[in-house]
């Protein structure tokens, strides 16, 4: 559905002179910038009920309780929690019967003079949709590219508006939402990489498909879903060795899970990750899959439900390239990361062609992938027409790039996965699928007994009912 997307200054204006919304701003850091746009455009005095910048870390503490982390989402939490507590004993009584109160709240940690910090920030708006209602509440992550710290106040004072803005407006259409959240921005300015909705008006919001919405409409590269549901990068990879699967995994076979397997005992004997508390990763690349026909948002949840059901947390992202992935991971950790693949996957990162858009061709694209701790296991194929085991050790590859394979093997860049089980090496997803939709129940045998029973339960791919 078109709609008509309003400049800042319009959709501050339009809340300013709604007889009805009427609410708090608190802001940590970067300044005011969200309630600055509400004082600016004029009739903020129909609005805005309160704005305050607790900046100061003993003054913060004082009102909303001490913290670890000041930049984190239980920090916004509370902020919303008090400022909301507070509106209502203030004002319930005298106008809540004719009144949509709101609280916005940001703590944000903007570009800073004396270092180069991460540049991010959690926004929050907790809203009713008529008065008298029970409060609905998003969340946000965003992280900020704008090389000066006031481009960077600038662009978050328009993310602000635009969550305000789309809380009324849009909050029966929260796919909107996701769309409204950079009017008037670029995505080089502004990555959304976390959105939460929860209360009354979101009662039937999936946020783990709102997390892939945010994927598909590049507000962010990547996102996470685990058994807890949405994660956010920061948390989940912050500087930990990392290993992963790219895949489809539809549906999830043995040999995937022979493949993890023997990657991951391999991974904890490497020197710079004995010991170490790593991630492991299986990762479905939303620009490869969309090549084979139109996403699925619930096929995808499904095959995430399934990997959670091994205990997985499962990346989704628009990376088609693994030097793309390696730079997203490096963001994050410089401890070592890794990635499982198959002979099929390894033919591809050696075709040339492939690399067309990169002026330095594959030399640079594979220079980007190891430029740092990086390392590819290798998994073996059998060749379906010779039976030849197909390895590492014995793969081709051109003969001018012949020399360049021999280095990053012998310099244990790439490594064989050892101890593999040939038994489930013939295992392939399109042959289960034919066997499931075909009521054929051998196809049980090939996957894990959780994936089997989430496949019977759900009634996927066919199955009879």
């Amino acid at each position: 559905m078109e709609r008509d997307i309003l400049k800042t200054h319009q959709k501050a204006l339009s809340i300013n002179l709604h007889e009805q919304r009427y609410g708090t701003f608190a802001e940590i850091g970067a300044g005011q910038e969200v309630a600055r746009w509400f004082f600016q455009v004029g009739g903020a005095a129909g609005t805005v009920a309160k704005s305050m910048s607790a900046y100061d870390m003993t003054f913060s503490d004082a009102i909303y309780g001490a913290c670890e982390r000041y930049v984190c989402e239980k920090r916004v939490v509370t902020m919303l929690e008090h400022e909301w507590s507070l509106l209502q004993e203030r004002l319930g009584e005298a106008r809540g019967d004719r009144t949509t109160f709101f609280v916005f709240a940001d703590t944000v940690a903007a570009r800073s003079y004396t270092r180069q910090n991460d540049c991010h920030g959690w926004l929050g708006v907790r809203f009713q949709t008529c008065p008298l209602a029970e409060p609905s509440q998003i969340l946000l992550h965003v992280r900020m590219w704008d090389r000066e710290n006031i481009a960077q106040q600038e662009a978050l004072g328009v993310v602000g508006v635009n969550l305000i803005h789309a809380a009324f407006n849009y909050h029966q259409r929260p796919e909107v939402i996701v769309e409204a959240l950079v009017d008037n921005l670029t995505t080089q300015r502004i990555e959304v990489d976390m959105l939460k909705f929860t209360g009354p008006a979101f009662a039937t919001v999936d946020n783990r498909l709102m997390a892939v919405a945010l994927v598909e409409r590049s507000l962010t590269d990547a996102v996470f879903i685990g058994p807890s549901g949405v994660a956010l990068a920061e948390d989940l990879l912050r500087k930990k060795p990392i290993l992963l699967q790219r895949g489809c995994f539809r549906p999830f076979t043995l040999a995937h899970m022979d493949m993890i397997e023997c990657a991951r005992a391999q991974f904890s004997q490497e020197p710079s990750v004995q010991g170490k508390d790593f991630v492991f990763l299986p990762e479905l690349p939303l620009n490869r899959m969309a090549i084979r026909g139109a996403l699925d948002p619930a096929d995808l949840i499904a095959r995430t439900e399934m990997l959670t059901a091994l205990g997985h947390t499962t990346m989704i992202s628009k990376y088609s390239e693994y030097f793309r992935l390696s730079a997203f991971f490096q963001r994050f950790t410089q401890e070592t990361v890794a990635f499982s693949m198959g002979m099929e996957e390894l033919q591809s990162l050696f075709t040339e062609n492939n690399y067309e858009a990169l002026s330095g061709g594959i030399l640079e694209a594979l220079g980007r992938l190891f430029k740092s701790s990086v390392k590819l296991y290798l998994y073996p194929q059998r060749d379906p027409k010779t039976q030849v085991m197909i390895t590492a050790r014995n793969f081709q590859v051109a003969p001018n790039l012949r020399g360049l394979y021999e280095h990053l093997t012998s310099n244990r860049l790439l490594e064989p996965i050892a101890g593999y089980d040939e038994k489930v090496m013939t295992l392939h997803c399109d042959d289960l699928l034919s066997k499931i939709a075909a009521g054929d129940l051998s196809w049980t045998a090939a996957v894990p007994a959780p994936i089997a029973d989430y496949i019977r339960s759900h009634k996927l791919y066919g199955i009879p009912q």
